[in-house]
């Protein structure tokens, strides 16, 4: 058995331990748990996440900050149903339930404020979308308006889609198509980024 104090200690990759997913406001105002029904597959998942995504955009950016992580299925169904801005346990793009045995994907709400100061001065969100679709083997990425938040999202089969609620608003790119702009014009969005430390480019 699990204790939540154990489930804390686990270290998901050089830079994440679970504990960092676990915090809720939701939970934590309304009195509610946020505990897995299955904490070595959120554990597991919650591992290909962070190795494949979050450690390296924390070795290229500096510190990430988690603003939503792991939820429960009881605690985004309560979230869902009290319009707290969770999606429905059952919506296909849901990335926050990571031990759903038929649903193989984990995600989280972040941050990058190396990015997110250079936002609130005009930078265009889609400078860092194309950056990341050209630098991690991400599955979603849904984009939000404060700090340029984003959920980032790992699946084993990606499916390499990007949306967003900033304006331009819509559907950057599709699964399964071809980005709209071409290598060249993608890397001159983001010439000034930091030099990429991780994974190898996909």
């Amino acid at each position: 058995m699990w204790s939540l104090e154990t489930l804390g200690r686990v270290r998901l990759s050089r830079h994440f331990w679970m504990r960092e997913f676990l915090c809720s406001e939701i939970a934590n105002f309304h009195g509610l748990q946020n505990i897995p029904d299955d904490p070595d597959l959120a554990i597991e998942r919650g591992r290909a996440f962070c190795e494949t995504l979050l450690d390296p955009l924390e070795e290229t950016f500096g510190r990430i900050f988690v603003r939503s992580g792991y939820r429960s299925a009881a605690l985004n169904r309560f979230g869902n149903e009290n319009g707290l801005n969770c999606a429905r346990n059952d919506y296909p793009l849901e990335c926050h339930i990571w031990d759903v045995p038929t649903v193989p994907v984990a995600g989280a709400s972040i941050v990058i404020p190396w990015f997110a100061d250079r936002y609130a001065q005009g930078r265009d969100w889609r400078d860092l979308a194309w950056w990341l679709h050209d630098h991690l083997d991400f599955s979603e990425i849904w984009v939000f308006p404060k700090l340029c938040a984003f959920n980032l999202s790992w699946r084993p089969e990606p499916r390499r889609r990007i949306d967003a609620y900033v304006a331009p608003k819509g559907t950057l790119l599709r699964a399964g198509d071809a980005p709209a702009e071409t290598p060249e014009q993608r890397q001159a969005r983001y010439a000034d980024f930091p030099e990429f430390r991780g994974r190898a480019n996909v």
